[in-house]
């Protein structure tokens, strides 16, 4: 008799599917902590590069004299010395409808009072490749203008990164221990399978069957159920995440300072590697467990 052929000979258990929900419900999770990833990657990229090559300089109102003049005074100042500096390419403040959009988030539209000066920002862009002597700058714009505070950015862009690969190594981590649980499910569902046809194997076995073909016919089974049920739960998330996104048609606004928590479409398709790998842990623990339970038994 033939036992080459590959095909499933062992029939389907009564118990298959709240296994298949299992591994449907962990491919969802694993998206969610995918797309988590990919989120964090985009935000970190496009922090760097709205923080890069970038310095700010605030100019704190005078303690004396007229507020308002005192504060134009001393950014024309500031705006000579970072105009004369070499690597800086161009130097500009913030109107004060740009200011006002700044602290809105803190103290919304109405916390605005006309009264109270707000400090002058000062928006300068360094020319690519150049290299600007921050101390020494520094130190110019102190002598010009007191008040002044310049900031480079560096220590945002570092808690920023840090923040993100936060994220990104949790993430991580989060997979992999769903891989370890996908491997220890489908390992117990494939041990259990075989004690509930113990009696089938025994017959394809003194029929002439190499353990082989048994291990193919029901890695084969756990391989297109967990891809199955895998894409199930990854098109779910792939939903939630196109859902995140389209919820500001519905009039719920972002929340300041986080990036969009949905995905890109061109993002998307990353979520396929879910089930892809899934199918793949869950054929490799599945073939596995079969050739060590089998040869344990002949």
């Amino acid at each position: 008799m033939n036992f080459e052929s590959r095909g499933s000979v062992l029939p389907r258990d009564k118990g298959a599917a709240p296994l298949d929900f299992v591994i449907a419900v962990m491919a969802f999770l694993a998206a969610l902590a995918l797309g988590a990833s990919l989120i964090a990657d985009r935000a970190a990229e496009g922090w760097q590069a709205g923080l890069a090559n970038r310095i700010t300089v605030q100019i704190a109102p005078p303690e004396s004299g007229d507020p308002r003049s005192g504060l134009e005074r001393d950014t024309r100042a500031a705006l000579r010395v970072l105009n004369s500096t070499p690597g800086i390419a161009h130097a500009a403040p913030l109107s004060h409808a740009e200011l006002a959009a700044l602290v809105e988030p803190w103290i919304g539209k109405a916390g605005m009072a006309e009264g109270i000066p707000l400090p002058r920002l000062i928006d300068a862009d360094i020319m690519p490749g150049a290299q600007v002597d921050i101390p020494a700058l520094t130190e110019r714009l102190l002598k010009a203008v007191p008040q002044a505070l310049l900031d480079d950015h560096r220590r945002w862009i570092q808690r920023l990164e840090g923040l993100a690969d936060t994220v990104r190594y949790s993430a991580y981590g989060i997979l992999i221990l769903i891989a370890l649980a996908n491997v220890g499910v489908v390992s117990f569902a494939t041990r259990a399978g075989l004690d509930a046809h113990h009696e089938m194997v025994a017959l394809l076995h003194q029929m002439g069957a190499m353990p082989g073909f048994i291990a193919r016919s029901v890695e084969w089974h756990y391989l297109l159920s967990a891809l199955v049920s895998a894409l199930a739960g990854a098109m779910f998330a792939a939903l939630l995440f196109v859902g995140v996104g389209g919820l500001e048609i519905f009039g719920f606004e972002p929340v300041p300072f986080l990036p969009p928590l949905s995905l890109r479409w061109s993002e998307l398709p990353w979520l396929l590697t879910v089930p892809a790998a899934t199918a793949l842990i869950a054929w490799a623990t599945a073939r596995f467990s079969v050739l060590s339970v089998v040869r344990a038994i002949y």
